[in-house]
């Protein structure tokens, strides 16, 4: 549809003022205007739904949509990986999920392929490889493999898990060599991971000097560096070093939380990844020590949450989902509203997100001139936020001012 009208439903905005009944009137992809309208076109009736912002997720994972491990041991053919990507970037979509920032995982291929709208998925930003010091976390070779054998692990154009530093000099040409793939923006992971191989959740990595060198980078492209980083020196080290956004933060500190404030550093939590590892272990490809290091994570990373909030953090939301079961991403939405309201967490998957990922003002709100991301969801997803975690609440999703999905 070049030119329509959504009208009948309670238009949630992405602001968080209240719900108003509004018809909104889109043209060329954006939407024109906000109220009743005599302009010809089409009508869709939304009569009885919920209009929000298309959602945000700022941690997503479609190159982890096969099993971890065996797909980085050659265990998984190119063409099943691929398979999984594509049908996790329809899913993605189906579940009301217009934008994602790809963290990890992805080659420069699948957002080209995405976008040219060969296969259905969301907008896509991506770091490409994430950046890991040698050994760290994101590198899954087996213990007897050299390090230097990794990158022949990737798979040009689909899937690049990480990229191994082992001092500055590296890290510099690695991000180059990221940018040069697509990369919109670079991650480092600076700390170990609940999912790791060769490193433990306290473990520190990289050092400050090395953080700014990708810092230093992304800075002369226009862009930012966000880290995977749990424990709180790891955090602290990369807002010293000039990073905007921290991924997890899970054993953030006041100390550090007000720091983050004063610097505009955002936090973006992951509890729905935590909850699938703790209940469904294996479904993910992974044995049951990554549960055991998952223990307590949830806790930790609640009590981060609110540290942050008391220090007027900005904080975005993420989803983290690994393997194939990420169908149901708007889990996220449905966890931070136990932990906030459900009008906070969307605030944070539409308007916030879209301030991190550097949107701000063409996504994340529904206004004149942004562009026609909008989702209509059966019922009322503020007074019932399980609504965000079921798909098949996602009755219409309509990314610049295309209709995707419609199960009217």
């Amino acid at each position: 549809m070049g030119r329509f009208q959504v009208v009948g439903a309670t238009v949630v905005d992405g602001s968080g003022r209240d719900p108003a009944k509004v018809d909104v009137s889109i043209e060329d992809g954006h939407i024109a205007r906000l109220g009743a309208s005599s302009a010809h076109g089409e009508r869709l009736d939304a009569e009885g739904l919920t209009m929000t912002p298309g959602l945000i997720d700022a941690h997503v994972h479609l190159g982890l949509s096969s099993l971890i491990r065996p797909q980085f041991s050659f265990q998984i053919s190119a063409a099943e990986i691929a398979a999984d990507i594509f049908a996790t970037a329809g899913a993605t979509l189906d579940a009301g999920f217009t934008t994602v920032r790809d963290t990890g995982g992805i080659d420069g291929g699948v957002v080209t392929t995405i976008a040219k709208g060969k296969v259905r998925g969301p907008r896509v930003l991506s770091c490409g490889p994430v950046q890991c010091q040698t050994g760290g976390h994101g590198y899954y070779g087996a213990d007897w493999e050299p390090t230097e054998l990794w990158s022949s692990h990737h798979l040009p154009g689909l899937c690049a898990l990480s990229m191994m530093s082992g001092n500055a000099d590296e890290l510099r040409g690695n991000v180059r060599e990221a940018f040069r793939r697509g990369a919109s923006f670079l991650k480092l992971c600076v700390t170990g991971g609940v999912v790791g191989a060769h490193d433990r959740l306290t473990d520190t990595q990289f050092t400050v000097e090395e953080i700014a060198v990708a810092v230093q980078e992304a800075a002369a492209r226009g862009t930012y560096v966000t880290v995977h980083a749990h424990n709180n020196e790891g955090v602290r080290n990369a807002v010293e070093a000039g990073v905007r956004c921290v991924e997890h933060g899970t054993d953030l500190d006041a100390s550090t939380a007000a720091l983050m404030a004063t610097r505009e550093v955002a936090l973006v939590p992951t509890f729905a990844v935590v909850e699938q590892l703790l209940h469904d272990t294996a479904g993910a490809g992974l044995d049951e020590s990554t549960r055991h290091r998952v223990m307590g994570v949830r806790e930790r990373m609640t009590e981060a949450l609110a540290v942050a909030k008391e220090a007027g953090v900005r904080i975005g939301l993420g989803s983290d989902l690994i393997g194939p079961a990420q169908n149901r991403r708007g889990e996220e939405l449905r966890l931070r509203a136990e932990l906030e309201t459900p009008m906070e967490a969307l605030v944070a998957a539409t308007k916030t997100n879209a301030e991190i990922l550097g949107l701000s003002g063409e996504v994340g709100s529904i206004a004149p001139g942004m562009r026609a991301d909008l989702v209509l969801w059966k019922g009322d997803p503020l007074e019932d936020p399980e609504l965000f975690a079921d798909p098949s609440n996602a009755i219409v999703v309509v990314q610049a001012g295309r209709v995707v999905k419609d199960l009217r």
